[in-house]
């Protein structure tokens, strides 16, 4: 409805510019008119804006319709009814102890149930239990009165076997125990340790398994011999994979990258898949280039050098002699690694080597291993073997006064001093294997960083 006071200013205006228009009308120039009649158009055009325009509506008057509806209200009794027929259940976790039995674990467990224990005891399957190891994590749902519902753990055969969920479940009156593939959550850690006594000192006191410390162990054996090179002080930095099953580590995965710091030099490493190879990649430094030497600076892992490349009283003849490879005190059977590709030259005994194997690598280079206690199963002669492969064991055959590995390094048949021979590396990365390096290796390089002290210096890439 159009308000009265807004049409009355328009009437107003209009009968304003009415009166003022018939006075200037007559007897006035044709200009004047024009304007007069321009005047009179726009009152009118006022009012009717006014008339058109909206205005707020006024609700003051509008009825009112109340709406009631009945709304159930829900059936207290029932409800309590089905509360009381549903069986609640009661989930307890625990680890597994040192000592435990089968009793003291169910009793932990919450668990009184006789024909459950039978039933474990005697099943094929459901007995593994039994044979966890100590923290390993296992889950029981009871009922309330500790009736067992179902109770299950994971179980594994070593580093690579295969990971599987074991179920034991009540069925009826009866029980069932069944193994699925466990589905592995894979997660990336980031761990630092500072050298005191020893490398696996040093990794047990930052809680890193010790299959990740043997891995940095291979990382670096071609800069860092680990035996003798260690200093106190010496820092390290390693991103690796941990695979969990429920929330719990099951397994330790592959070291990804990692930097050690020995006698003020840094050396790092960043592992990069590569399809084609027959370990599946090889580790680099951060400018690409091949972190591979042609040949490890021991063949064993951890040990120590009883005799060096020069001369000396031989232990046995008693005189002096010139020493032609280094020896390497070891306990026997302790595992012995080429240090480089090649291919069985010998493999049998040699006058004072005792059991010996040689290969023949390239360009001249061959190596020798001698006193050991036995071959690796099936080595023949004219076999191809891969760096880092276990070629036999250590032992004390032929003119040893104990056991010991005889490592000698060969240029063209002639003896050089394995510790100090300068060998090539492998060939580094290029093209698009490169571009897709840079993207991995930049990942891990800023893991790295939060792992290095704040008062830290710059890393910078090992020369060799």
């Amino acid at each position: 409805m159009f308000p009265k006071d807004k049409f009355a200013r328009a009437a107003s205006l209009y009968r304003t510019a009415h009166l003022y228009c018939h006075e200037k009308f007559h007897g006035s120039s044709r200009k004047t008119k024009i304007l007069s009649a321009g005047a009179l158009f726009l009152g009118a055009f006022t009012i009717g804006a006014a008339g058109f325009a909206p205005a707020e509506p006024d609700t003051s008057d509008a009825p009112v319709h109340p709406i009631t509806k009945d709304l159930a209200l829900p059936d207290l009794k029932q409800q309590i009814a089905q509360l009381e027929e549903r069986n609640d259940f009661y989930v307890n976790e625990e680890k597994v102890r040192a000592g435990d039995t089968l009793a003291t674990l169910l009793t932990r467990l919450g668990v009184d149930d006789d024909e459950a224990a039978s039933f474990i005891k005697s099943d094929t399957l459901a007995r593994t239990v039994m044979q966890l190891r100590a923290g390993k994590r296992v889950m029981a749902r009871t009922s309330e009165d500790g009736e067992l519902q179902q109770l299950t753990a994971t179980l594994s055969d070593g580093r690579d076997g295969p990971i599987n969920n074991l179920v034991i479940a009540r069925d009826g009156d009866k029980f069932k125990a069944t193994t699925a593939p466990a589905v592995l959550e894979r997660r990336v850690e980031m761990r630092s340790g500072q050298i005191r006594s020893s490398l696996f000192a040093a990794t047990d006191n930052a809680q890193i398994p010790d299959s990740i410390a043997t891995q940095i162990v291979d990382m670096f054996a071609t800069n860092i011999n680990f035996a003798s090179d260690l200093r106190r002080g010496d820092r390290f930095n390693v991103v690796y994979e941990t695979f969990y099953n429920n929330g719990e580590p099951v397994r330790t995965g592959r070291v990804l990258a990692g930097e050690f710091t020995n006698a003020g030099n840094t050396y790092q490493a960043v592992w990069f898949d590569e399809p084609g190879s027959k370990i599946g990649g090889g580790y680099y430094s951060f400018d690409g280039k091949s972190l591979k030497k042609a040949f490890l600076k021991s063949p064993l892992a951890f040990t120590r050098i009883s005799s060096g490349f020069s001369m000396r009283v031989h232990p046995i003849l008693g005189i002096w002699k010139q020493h032609t490879g280094v020896d390497f005190a070891a306990p026997t059977g302790t595992p012995i690694h080429a240090s480089g590709d090649g291919v069985v030259d010998f493999v049998g005994q040699q006058n004072g080597y005792g059991n010996i194997v040689v290969i023949k690598h390239w360009s001249g280079y061959s190596t020798a291993y001698g006193h050991m206690s036995r071959f690796a199963s099936g080595l023949r002669k004219g076999d191809k073997i891969a760096q880092g492969e276990v070629i036999g064991y250590v032992g004390m055959t032929g003119w040893a006064t104990g056991p010991h590995l005889h490592y000698e390094f060969r240029v063209n048949n002639v003896p050089r001093n394995p510790l100090s021979v300068d060998v090539p590396n492998a060939q580094p990365l290029g093209g698009n294997q490169l571009a897709r390096f840079r993207g991995v290796s930049a990942d891990m390089n800023r893991r790295l960083s939060l792992l290095r002290p704040a008062d830290g210096k710059d890393v910078t890439l090992a020369s060799r």
